[in-house]
């Protein structure tokens, strides 16, 4: 970088931080009126770990339309939670993103079977339940590249829905979850997706909300480790309104062969590690209505060369006549092999019944990270707006239209337009 640039950017890096320090303060002193079903509102993590994906698919309203000869199905389902206390789902998710670049692959598509479930085993009447989770996937391409290499492709430092990949078979979960004080606590250990528990917030799915990965976990400025890593994490509220969640696991996991985790977690002993708390008008809105800080530090990874590193995540969310969701978060990284170094996303989610169909709008402001990828890249500017339509409750079509602003390794233009068209059926 520059060094003229690199001064004006170190001297500007504290106003985006003060920016959420500021909205942090605001949201404290404010409160929303709280309606809802307690029981079908996720608990603590973030909107894909597996027994809230499983809660927020069964609220979904007002689809256009429904199948009802797939009733004795979903029954079938019902009873056997009751019965066994199994909760499972299976899902389809399909991908394709067009571009206007000049270089590289100019589109990408993939698609991804997912079959996943939460198994209570123990304490059910208790409040105090044991369940094994659990969540194998297989992730194909269809034609030459799949979207997760559409970015780098086009000289975009970033991922395009990183986990449309063409990784094959894959185990992203395989934990036990334990909850404590009536649900107030609650431990998980085993092989773990990192998302799930770490830097929360509602728009957060790649599966379900917005695909550039600077509107996701971390905002693009975490080298975050892959999914199926072992690890535990451990989550508590601390009063009402006020929750933590801390935890760490092995950056050298393969999903495709998780069990190998054992052996690099005690004999590599290479870790990233989280803490994360953060405050919220009440525990039903945890997604909706929140603000945390979350910490993080990675150690050097002998088998990428990745250095170690820290970093800092601070997000606000405000949930507004249950229809709004503005939000504002920025996060710093020192080294650690990410993307970026300095991000901050703006932007704001529109639902006007809630459950239902969902529009967003965000920008993002991106520092290439100069350790991983060298000094004068141009910082990147990024805009994405989407709009999920849920035709049924359990089929979703989702385009998508994105704008990228100086993409940093293709210096023969100057922006990038990327369309996509994402579809995801859930049985």
């Amino acid at each position: 970088m520059k060094k003229g640039k690199r001064d004006h950017c170190q001297s500007q890096n504290w106003k985006p931080f003060l920016l959420c320090l500021v909205i942090f303060g605001l949201h404290s002193q404010c409160s929303i009126a709280q309606t809802g079903e307690q029981d079908s509102l996720p608990k603590l993590g973030g909107p894909d770990q597996v027994d809230n994906r499983l809660e927020l698919d069964r609220t979904v309203k007002s689809p256009f339309f429904e199948f009802p000869f797939l009733n004795p199905y979903f029954g079938f389902k019902e009873r056997v939670k009751e019965n066994t206390g199994l909760d499972f789902a299976t899902e389809y998710s399909s991908l394709f993103v067009g571009s206007n670049s000049n270089i590289g692959q100019d589109n990408a598509s993939s698609g991804m079977w997912k079959f996943y479930g939460s198994w209570n085993l123990v304490g059910k009447e208790s409040g105090n339940s044991g369940a094994l989770i659990f969540k194998v996937e297989h992730r194909h391409k269809y034609g030459n590249i799949p979207p997760q290499g559409l970015g780098f492709s086009t000289g975009y430092v970033g991922f395009i829905s990183p986990p449309f990949s063409n990784d094959g078979w894959r185990a992203t979960n395989l934990y036990w979850r334990q909850r404590f004080a009536k649900g107030r606590i609650a431990l998980v250990a085993g092989f773990l997706d990192v998302t799930d528990f770490f830097d929360v917030y509602a728009l957060a799915s790649p599966w379900m909300h917005f695909s550039n990965f600077t509107f996701s976990t971390g905002a693009a400025a975490i080298n975050v480790p892959n999914d199926g890593y072992l690890g535990f994490a451990l989550a508590g509220w601390l009063s009402n309104k006020v929750y933590m969640i801390a935890g760490m696991g092995d950056i050298n996991s393969d999903p495709s062969d998780i069990f190998n985790g054992f052996d690099t977690f005690f004999n590599t002993k290479e870790y990233f590690k989280h803490v994360e708390i953060g405050l919220t008008s009440s525990k039903d809105y945890m997604l909706l209505d929140n603000v945390h800080l979350s910490l993080w530090q990675r150690d050097a990874t002998s088998a990428t060369g990745d250095p170690n590193g820290w970093g800092l995540v601070l997000s606000a969310t405000k949930y507004i006549k249950e229809t709004y969701l503005p939000f504002v978060r920025y996060a710093y990284t020192k080294d650690a092999g990410s993307l970026l170094q300095n991000s901050l996303s703006l932007g704001l989610g529109y639902q006007p019944v809630p459950g239902s169909h969902l529009a967003a709008i965000a920008f993002n402001w991106g520092q290439v990270n100069e350790t991983t990828f060298g000094e004068g890249l141009d910082d990147q500017y990024t805009w994405e707006v989407f709009y999920r339509i849920q035709l049924s409750s359990k089929i979703a079509l989702t385009p998508d239209v994105q704008f990228l602003i100086n993409p940093a390794l293709n210096p023969a233009q100057s922006s990038l337009f990327l369309y996509s068209l994402r579809a995801r059926i859930v049985l």
